[in-house]
């Protein structure tokens, strides 16, 4: 049924302040030192039009990984479009960032050592801070945790850290916030050391808070860093909320944390709608005919609000990160790097604002198919263009607009980006019919649509293809006037109205 939404300005009523770095993003580890990740789909799969071979036995994920150089984090369009995107948290974890070692003097010859399974240089880490210092960003990481630090009933030492954080003060671009290990719950699946318990994970969590404290006490202190506790599995489709945790034996977060003594200062969790096409077989896959669907669309505010209790029994008053989000554990479905994620994409960061304030990691800037750039020639997707848009014209402030969430009308308000009276709409149309919307003045419409088909590599912006430029030049981000009275937003489409 087509929907009818009425905006008043007058009548919207403040809910918070959001962090100014709301949209930021990962640099996976294995994107600076060079590593496996996953094998990018073909084009006609990302048209959907040849299928993905699921596999059917989890010991074969290496199958669907390759290995990639490290990513050129001195490349002179990644730096443009990052910087474009304004000040954000930088963060370089992920999975593989649990096994590396950091080898600063160059003394293991590139021999990566027993125990782990990257080695990072430091020429590889200097060239990333200076990539962090360029786009005027903040930096977050999580530290190895593996066989090669330590053994599990052994408490984990520091000097692998140390080297970490010395190394990045000394450089100017210190490390101001650091997350323990990256999703612990997963436990053998994150490359923890063999027999590790959520009891020495508990021990381990709490000494590395403690030694932040006594030797970098600006740096925040994050976590736990989990991705899908037990009791996300029931709100969306077979377990979507926790990617790939949703196919795997886990761990809580109480039990992970045990009886702690250094309490963190943010609180942090991973969300991905779902599983992609390439761990379907585990369950927690949506398919693509469901991507508009309310039911696929609410996941992320569930996954918000459920660890919102939480948040406020280990960092009562403090903010909620998602330090990974994304469509889809496994490198994202096949239309991730399409408009149709764009839907997703914008309702994220429009519905968790109405419910805390924090920051959103997208997984990733440039790597994947779910990365905002494709990864190797950092040409922007629609997603890229849709947070830039976002953080062109969306405001701190956060409104209640008194619209219930609904097909078709998905409706948030945030004070204008420019400073000036009034306020920003964004209306997300997700159903087949048009929305009609009354304006009570006259306003600027920035209506974001498909360019021929939901799968499109690129989307239009009123009407015109927004692709770069000569010289990497951006196109330009202009509103069209709209008069007062019923305008009809298109089947389909995001719109930003800015009143």
């Amino acid at each position: 049924m087509a929907q009818f939404v009425k905006l008043n300005p007058e009548a919207l009523r403040e809910l918070r302040k959001m962090d100014p770095r709301l949209v930021s993003y990962n640099v996976e580890m294995t994107e600076v030192t060079g590593g496996t990740f996953w094998k990018a789909y073909t084009e006609a799969q990302v048209d959907g039009t040849e299928p993905f071979d699921q596999i059917l036995d989890w010991r074969n994920m290496g199958n669907l990984q390759q290995w990639y150089d490290p990513i050129d984090t001195t490349n002179p369009r990644l730096i443009k479009l990052a910087r474009e995107l304004g000040t954000a948290w930088v963060r370089v974890s992920g999975t593989w960032a649990n096994k590396t070692y950091y080898d600063f003097d160059g003394h293991t010859g590139g021999k990566v050592p027993e125990g782990f399974q990257n080695l990072l240089t430091r020429q590889q880490w200097l060239n990333l801070l200076d990539f962090v210092r360029a786009i005027n960003g903040k930096l977050l990481v999580s530290i190895a945790n593996c066989p090669g630090i330590h053994n599990a009933d052994e408490p984990i030492p520091f000097e692998q850290a140390e080297l970490l954080f010395r190394t990045s003060k000394e450089y100017g671009v210190p490390i101001a916030a650091a997350e323990f290990t990256n999703e612990p719950n997963l436990m053998v699946m994150s490359g923890l050391p063999h027999g590790y318990t959520p009891a020495d994970h508990a021990r381990d969590h709490d000494r590395f808070g403690a030694w932040l404290r006594e030797n970098y006490p600006e740096c925040l202190f994050v976590g736990p860093c989990t991705v899908g506790d037990v009791d996300m599995f029931n709100i969306g489709n077979d377990g979507a909320g926790g990617g790939m945790a949703a196919g795997m034996q886990i761990v809580t977060t109480e039990a992970l944390l045990g009886d702690y003594n250094v309490p963190m200062d943010v609180f942090s969790y991973h969300y991905y709608n779902g599983v992609s096409e390439r761990g379907a077989a585990m369950g927690g896959h949506w398919p693509y005919e469901a991507a508009l669907t309310e039911n696929y669309l609410s996941v992320a505010g569930k996954c918000a609000r459920q660890y919102l209790a939480r948040r406020d029994r280990y960092v009562p008053g403090g903010q909620m990160w998602v330090t990974e989000s994304g469509d889809a554990g496994c490198g994202g479905n096949t239309w991730a790097s399409t408009f149709v994620d764009v839907f997703r994409t914008l309702n994220e960061l429009g519905e968790f604002s109405t419910i805390t304030d924090g920051v959103i990691f997208h997984n990733t800037l440039a790597s994947s198919d779910y990365g905002f750039l494709k990864h190797g020639t950092f040409v922007p997707r629609p997603n890229y263009f849709a947070v830039l848009l976002w953080n062109r014209l969306m405001g701190e402030t956060v409104y209640a607009t008194g619209e219930e969430l609904r097909e078709g009308a998905r409706v948030y308000a945030h004070s204008r980006k420019d400073g000036k009276e009034g306020a920003v709409y964004l209306i997300i149309n997700n159903s087949g019919e048009a929305t009609r919307v009354e304006l009570p003045r006259n306003a600027v419409r920035y209506t974001l649509s498909s360019n021929g088909k939901l799968r499109s590599r690129t989307m239009l912006l009123n009407g015109k293809e927004l692709t770069l430029g000569e010289n990497d030049r951006l196109p330009a981000l202009e509103g069209v006037e709209q008069k007062a009275g019923t305008v009809e937003l298109p089947a389909q489409t995001c719109t930003f109205l800015v009143v």
